[in-house]
């Protein structure tokens, strides 16, 4: 993979990284909030460029907005050798990426990440799609940004449910892979943290996963503990009243999982309480509906990691530790999601 610039001053090292790479053409893709509260934080900093902004939320990340985008692309005339800046969140460095990879076959880009859910997951591992019909990141490509530039100074523009959100993610790093820095993330004033520190920390362990396998054919797929579920409920609740944020999702597909890690996988008791204490603590709980759970169930079968008919999970032996492509049962997941809805 390609290289992540981790940065206390964005604006300057944009500049000079653009500088570096020449180009024919620069172009900045944000969204409605992005444009707002980050685009000028970098903006005086910028060559000359084009600047397109679309409405923010998962809701707006579909064909119709991807088309948006390459029309405003073949409108400023960018050719083979432009340049494309994702500045954003996820949805903004998963959308853009993908307009960006696809237009005439791909034309370079940077992603700017400004959330901490995007810094520490959407940053490393050049996983670029949207949703189609439902379906969280239905359509897709891997190709890798020229750069990654992170900077936590992005992150005092976020409300605080978005540093939440982005804080699962981080969890789920101790949680698959390192138990003493799963242990040393706070529950009680969590907000307070050095963020720098546990960035770094998170993309080290992402991208340590990702280079060992960059596709997804093994290892990598540990990184998808508690988004088969989580994204099942992402699915469900994302047109109604109980819109759920990607890492509230996932707090709640974790715990669901860590129950059938217990089942399944070897999760302990005692592991599997200290795993629901602490998201509980964190993230609440989500009231699923008795009447919700076999579509939510349902859901999770359109899930990328399925092999025919079997929904593959990837669970926790113990905290620090994941095994994936274990096979789970509709009936099981089932169960899985009935002891998730019992907490509440």
């Amino acid at each position: 993979m390609k290289s992540v610039h981790f940065s206390q001053n964005p604006a300057a090292d944009l500049q000079y990284l653009i500088q570096s790479f020449g180009y024919s053409s620069l172009g900045v893709i944000t969204d409605s909030n992005t444009v707002l509260h980050c685009y000028p934080l970098v903006k005086e900093s910028l060559p000359t460029h084009a600047l397109i902004s679309f409405q923010a939320g998962e809701t707006h990340k579909n064909l119709e907005t991807c088309t948006k985008i390459w029309e405003w692309m073949t409108n400023e005339g960018f050719d083979r050798k432009s340049l494309i800046i994702n500045l954003g969140g996820g949805v903004v460095g998963d959308m853009g990426g993908f307009c960006a990879a696809t237009y005439k076959r791909g034309i370079r880009f940077i992603n700017v990440p400004t959330t901490l859910l995007s810094q520490v997951d959407a940053s490393v591992g050049g996983k670029l799609g949207i949703d189609f019909q439902g379906y969280k990141n239905h359509i897709g490509v891997f190709t890798e940004p020229e750069t990654v530039v992170v900077s936590d100074v992005f992150l005092k523009t976020l409300a605080p449910e978005e540093l939440r959100s982005g804080y699962a993610e981080v969890l789920k790093h101790g949680l698959i892979a390192n138990s003493n820095y799963f242990q040393s993330l706070k529950i009680a004033d969590w907000e307070s943290q050095e963020w720098r520190t546990i960035i770094e920390k998170s993309v080290s362990i992402k991208r340590d996963v990702v280079e060992k396998d960059p596709k997804e054919s093994g290892l990598r797929k540990i990184l998808n503990y508690g988004h088969t579920i989580g994204h099942a409920f992402e699915s469900f609740y994302l047109d109604g009243p109980k819109h759920l944020l990607h890492g509230e999702a996932i707090a709640a597909g974790m715990i669901a999982e860590a129950f059938l890690s217990h089942q399944k996988a070897g999760l302990s008791l005692e592991e599997l309480q200290a795993i629901i204490d602490r998201l509980k603590t964190i993230f609440g709980l989500i009231l699923v509906e008795e009447q919700e759970i076999d579509e939510i169930v349902a859901l999770c079968k359109q899930d990328k990691k399925n092999v025919g008919s079997s929904v593959r999970f990837s669970l926790l032996r113990k905290i620090g530790a994941c095994d994936y492509d274990i096979a789970v049962s509709s009936e099981e997941i089932k169960e899985a999601i009935t002891s998730y809805r019992s907490l509440v």
